[in-house]
């Protein structure tokens, strides 16, 4: 083996140890998902990059036609954010819950002027899904954040358990390949862990896979 190959072999073995523990010293910050994102939104993080820019413009046109198209009056988000990608929407009847108090105080102040939009904390182990009722349950980007097994069952418990209609859920539906470097980050298969009486009506695929591997998911409630 001569020098040159030594060199490359040494450079590939360095990389993959430091990225590991890059990904453990991650991990051992990582405060869990409600905390992380209070924390971010504290420090005046923002809801991310797809929340702004062509991957918003597309979401908004998007669900603006979905529920022009199905006449839903009544929408009810988990996971709302900063209110971003919500200044796109067009929705006649709105509630947005989020894990994030601040994130919460953001929207209620970015919307103050609209009566039709509502805002409230959620609490994802003290909700009961049957006091928040609408005909169209959404989650745009927030499944592959719920890292925690028990927060992510119980959070489509709650999508679904309020939605009396239709569920749309824009997110990848595939395993975690990231490879624990992103501790706030872990997708999964979720279409195989929707609810039973549901079913899967359309599946579109997100054109802007440069940005997000999200795609949408359409489920409807079986009458």
């Amino acid at each position: 083996m001569d020098i040159k190959t030594e060199t490359v072999l040494l450079s590939s073995v360095l990389r993959s140890i430091s990225i590991r523990l890059l990904a453990r010293f991650r991990a051992w910050r990582y405060p869990g998902s409600i905390r992380y994102w209070e924390q971010r939104y504290a420090r005046g993080g923002h809801s991310g990059a797809g929340s702004s820019g062509r991957l918003a413009a597309y979401k908004a046109t998007w669900l603006n036609s979905f529920v022009q198209e199905k006449n839903v009056q009544t929408v009810v988000e988990f996971g709302c954010g900063d209110g971003r990608q919500l200044q796109l929407a067009n929705y006649p009847d709105y509630l947005g819950l989020d894990v994030a108090p601040t994130a919460v105080r953001r929207c209620q102040a970015l919307f103050k002027p609209e009566p039709n939009k509502r805002f409230q904390v959620y609490d994802p182990y003290d909700f009961d899904p049957t006091t928040t009722r609408a005909e169209l349950g959404l989650s745009v980007e927030v499944l592959f954040h719920l890292t925690e097994d028990a927060l992510y069952q119980r959070y489509l418990e709650h999508l679904f358990g309020a939605a009396t209609r239709w569920v749309v859920i824009f997110a990848p539906d595939e395993p975690d390949r990231t490879g624990g470097q992103f501790p706030h980050l872990r997708p999964r298969p979720f279409t195989r862990d929707i609810p039973a009486g549901w079913i899967l009506r359309r599946r579109d695929t997100n054109p802007h896979r440069d940005i997000s591997m999200s795609d949408f998911f359409v489920f409807e409630k079986n009458q």
